[in-house]
């Protein structure tokens, strides 16, 4: 996978993301569930349980990570 994300397999599931933000104490994961679904994990400490989480459809995740890499134009 792509230089500071780690992918792994999650039977039944689907696949988990774990992207790495470079600090010890920020982290994000992204669950790709069955059906398109995404779970969105932000973890803001070194403990187990994040911060927040936010649950997106294909379309909301499309439009989170548009507006992430500055390709997002309003119409």
């Amino acid at each position: 996978m792509g230089q500071g994300v780690h992918m792994q397999e999650l039977p039944g599931i689907g696949k988990r993301y774990d992207i790495d933000l470079g600090s010890p104490t920020q982290r994000v994961s992204v669950v790709v569930r069955r059906g398109d679904i995404r779970d969105l994990y932000v973890f803001t400490s070194k403990g187990d349980e994040p911060t927040a989480v936010l649950e997106l459809s294909r379309e909301q995740a499309l439009k989170l990570g548009a507006v992430l890499t500055g390709t997002f134009f309003e119409g």
